[in-house]
């Protein structure tokens, strides 16, 4: 059969497809591999030390064992999964712990009460070690307003503080500093601040920043504020001995106005592009948008529908661009309304009432946690040290309860893809194997997944590390 097309006609076109296409894998790279935190936690400038993270984490423990400690209250609490499956004597319980604790127990994973062991377990163990992913430190909503000599003070000083913290190796692995909004009323601070405080930290450390390092601007609203940021960066790296480009930025979506601009039109890739690469995440907060709403604060929730249909429009607009997205906070804390005054003891039933108040809290935490995954948000916000065991019990549970089914969907998929690579065929879904290698990737990162999880997945450790999906089929190929 003679083509209807000549040569010309099908090399031009073909040109201009490539041209198309590849404009579009410029826009959108797809997800990004490398590590996302689960949390970013904020606290005020003015009390941010070095140690911050580590005092975090022991207050959290400290906290889970006041309030639950052992692993059969904290699931019964949160009504994990086998929850309704746990004895109720401490005897039972011991026993329990110690057949799961034992290695001699070859069985333990089909006990219907393992599940919430093994989440209660890997808790503990994260906030020993890294309970802090991801720290703010905030001069903003948690600093407020304070005469300009004191901002200074507390711009160097938690600048200096920054530095310490990577001399000792005691930061967490992502860190940065929230400033003031670019409004009229507020730019001239923010800005100022940003300055003494990058300047501060580029001199005490030589113009090294420290790993993961970005800049949170709030209340943005128009791409102009984005560029003025961006100038402010690159005057900073010319004058200081910091890296050109080394400063990155996310934004804070708080406003109707940062989801549709003033024609209709979604304004969250003209904010991104405004960022000129430089922006790594956007970060929703439920509060000032819903406030902006006008939904009165005893309704303002972070399951909100007009919560939802925000989060949906930034998943829509930033899908595919390998922007980070972010969920809002819960505001209320699980923390008792009596404490102990002048050395006296609290009584039998200010502890009941602490232990019930916390608990409530914690379901409440919980399922926001839950809500924001089901949903595609694998990073939210914490405000408290209590906030932190509830973050960790959601993260995963969430991730241990789609272990199974995952790691059979991976290498199903995995031996598709690889047989199709072997016989020469293209295979063109890797979005899909990424996605699902990416699952895996951030359970291990934030400890949910062990390592030896991933066997059942038919990938090895060195697969995994690659953190590609692309490289993965390549290095079977070869």
């Amino acid at each position: 059969m003679t083509s209807s097309f000549t040569l010309d006609t099908i090399g031009n076109i073909n040109n201009y497809l490539k041209t198309a296409n590849t404009l579009f894998s410029e826009n959108y790279p797809g997800v990004s591999p490398e590590r996302q935190p689960v949390h970013t936690v904020y606290g005020g400038a003015h009390i941010f030390k070095e140690g911050t993270a580590l005092k975090m984490g022991i207050g959290a423990t400290s906290h889970m064992n006041t309030y639950a400690p052992n692993f059969v209250e904290f699931a019964k609490i949160l009504q994990l999964k086998g929850h309704d499956l746990i004895p109720n004597s401490q005897a039972d319980i011991s026993d329990l712990e110690d057949y799961f604790a034992s290695e001699s127990s070859t069985r333990k994973e089909e006990h219907g009460a393992y599940f919430a062991y093994t989440v209660y377990q890997r808790i503990l163990e994260k906030l020993s070690r890294e309970a802090v992913e991801d720290f703010r430190i905030d001069f903003e909503d948690g600093y407020g307003n304070r005469p300009d000599e004191e901002e200074d003070n507390h711009a160097i000083s938690a600048a200096k503080e920054v530095a310490k913290g990577m001399a000792s190796n005691s930061l967490p692995p992502f860190i940065g500093i929230r400033i003031k909004p670019l409004t009229e009323e507020q730019k001239n601070r923010a800005i100022r601040t940003l300055d003494i405080f990058v300047s501060t930290l580029s001199e005490k450390t030589s113009g090294i920043l420290p790993n993961n390092f970005v800049v949170t601007i709030p209340k943005v609203t128009i791409p102009e504020h984005v560029t003025a940021i961006v100038q402010l960066f690159e005057i900073l790296e010319e004058k200081t001995e910091l890296a050109s480009e080394s400063l990155k930025l996310e934004l804070m979506i708080e406003t109707p106005q940062s989801i549709l601009d003033n024609n209709g039109n979604s304004a969250l890739p003209s904010l991104v592009k405004a960022s000129d690469g430089r922006c790594t995440g956007a970060h929703f907060g439920v509060y000032d948008y819903t406030a902006s709403t006008n939904i009165t604060a005893e309704y303002q929730s972070l399951t909100h529908p007009n919560c939802d249909f925000a989060r949906h429009m930034m998943q829509v607009a930033l899908g595919g661009t390998g922007v980070r997205l972010s969920d809002g906070a819960t505001n209320i804390m699980p923390v008792g309304p009596h404490r102990p005054t002048d050395g006296n003891p609290l009584t039998d039933s200010q502890l009941e009432e602490n232990k019930m108040v916390v608990h409530n809290a914690w379901r409440l935490n919980f399922n926001n946690v839950f809500h924001s995954l089901k949903h595609g948000y694998y990073q939210g916000w914490d405000l408290h040290p209590s906030h932190l065991p509830l973050r960790y019990a959601a993260v995963y549970s969430f991730f241990l309860e789609g272990l199974s089914s995952q790691s059979v969907r991976l290498k199903s998929f995995m031996g598709k893809a690889a047989q199709a690579t072997l016989i020469g065929d293209v295979f063109d879904d890797a979005a899909t194997g990424q996605a699902l290698l990416n699952y895996f990737l951030q359970g291990i990162s934030c400890g949910a997944i062990l390592e030896k999880d991933v066997e059942k997945t038919g990938l090895t450790l060195d697969e995994i590390r690659t953190r590609s999906f692309k490289k993965i089929l390549e290095g079977r190929q070869s």
